[in-house]
């Protein structure tokens, strides 16, 4: 479920205004490699790994939720992702739910008494940078209000000059997720609510929030966004002991509940219909919406890649493409970034669309890393005929890793493509002009 600031369209054009969408993760139980910490690794770190990483599932998952919140009242938002990212490297299960960690670890830091700002920046770019989404769904829900104005000022401090296309899109991402929660997951309200926002890029960003909830509340609601919402998740008053900020979530949820009138209940997924939302909502929606629909498709069939490409044929001519994108994405995350696996799995998708597979495959390394090496390399093991969208792909990256032109022009020439073409299709993802 950060990408490359566009996406490319059917026919190589690019469509600057559109945002990323993040990955889901897939949900490993069981334990980790077996191998120690790290010399390295805090005390606090080593007993959340000796305890919780022989636990399977949801066991696991709270395990180390409680470990981290720990941490973070303790020591703080850096400190708690610190930990997350040392245990992650020896327990496979916690690497694929990193972002689910991290955003509890934003939501739970997010407090009504300490300003925005500061908390947000407070987060990393860890994990696809979900810090930076729990704490705006966990400021947006205590606000208690969801009016067109209300949804253009949470994020307008991240627009001012010069703006970081990069941390204002975790923002907008989400702001997505946020207004989805207040609305009671009733997903075209969400979408109406990203509809006040001023640009298309801007809405396109609000978009993947929402339609990442959507999914994500369907197929795990007990996530750690659950716990901000009255009457869900696990505990009815939602008041853990000692998370202090947890309380002022639940009164402000209460409240944001209360100022919501009643909606008819909304049908997040159909397992009759892979296509669905997609299949039921006006034109507008359908880009953000393929962008995240093969996570739906994974969950209903069981995480059947070759099923879910084959549904991807019957998507819309128009939006086909970003299904095998949508896809990509998925078999990164899956695959926890390992390209032989990649290349196995994106290898089930007819060869027409398979060059897009790998476009959300790469893209969602640069997403994880925030950094382009494993893409370029994965780029240059891939069929030739496919290499020039993938280095276009990785081109595109680079718009939101780098200001500048130079800055830009310097990772295409350094990534040593085998030819000068696809050194061209890597510097027109990027806007760079040619010479």
């Amino acid at each position: 479920m950060i990408f490359a600031r566009s996406v490319p369209g059917p026919r190589g054009g690019l469509a600057p205004h559109l945002a990323p969408v993040l990955a889901l993760v897939v949900v490993l139980g069981g334990c980790g490699d077996g191998r120690s910490l790290p010399p390295g690794a805090s005390a606090e770190a080593r007993a959340a790994f000796e305890e919780c990483r022989s636990l399977q599932h949801d066991e696991k998952q709270a395990c180390y939720e409680r470990h981290l919140l720990d941490e973070l009242d303790r020591a703080g938002v850096g400190p708690a992702l610190e930990m997350l990212e040392t245990v992650a490297v020896r327990d496979l299960s916690v690497e694929a739910q990193g972002h689910v960690y991290t955003h509890a670890i934003g939501i739970e830091a997010y407090s009504p008494e300490t300003p925005f700002e500061e908390v947000f920046s407070e987060c990393t770019v860890l994990f696809q940078s979900g810090c930076y989404h729990g704490v705006v769904q966990s400021h947006f829900i205590a606000s208690g209000a969801a009016d067109a104005e209300q949804v253009v000022e949470v994020c307008a401090p991240f627009e001012r000059e010069p703006v970081d296309r990069w941390i204002l899109f975790q923002c907008l991402h989400g702001l997505g997720h946020g207004l989805t929660m207040f609305y009671g997951h009733h997903l075209p309200m969400a979408l109406e609510g990203c509809d006040s926002l001023t640009n298309d890029w801007n809405r396109e960003s609000c978009y993947g929030g929402v339609f990442m909830e959507n999914v994500v509340n369907a197929t795990d609601p007990h996530h750690p966004a659950s716990e901000l919402l009255p009457g869900e998740g696990e505990g009815g008053d939602g008041a853990e002991e000692g998370h202090g900020t947890r309380g002022a979530h639940d009164h402000a949820a209460m409240a944001m509940t209360e100022a919501v009138e009643p909606l008819e209940p909304w049908e997040a997924l159909r397992a009759e219909d892979p296509h669905y939302p997609c299949s039921v909502l006006d034109e507008r929606y359908l880009r953000a919406c393929y962008m995240m629909q093969t996570s739906a498709m994974l969950w209903h069939n069981e995480g059947d890649i070759g099923g879910a490409a084959t549904s991807c044929l019957d998507a819309p001519e128009g939006w086909r493409f970003l299904c095998f994108v949508s896809l990509g994405r998925d078999i990164s995350g899956r695959t926890v970034l390992d390209p032989d696996n990649g290349l196995d799995e994106c290898g089930k998708s007819p060869e027409e669309f398979r060059e897009w597979c790998y476009v959300g495959l790469v893209k969602n390394y640069v997403d994880v890393t925030a950094a382009t090496g494993a893409g370029f390399a994965f780029c240059r093991r891939v069929e030739p005929w496919a290499q020039a969208r993938c280095y276009e792909a990785m081109g595109e990256q680079l718009l939101g890793l780098y200001a500048d032109d130079a800055g830009r022009r310097e990772e295409c020439v350094a990534a040593r493509p085998e030819s000068e073409e696809l050194e061209q299709a890597c510097l027109r993802g990027a806007r760079v002009p040619i010479h």
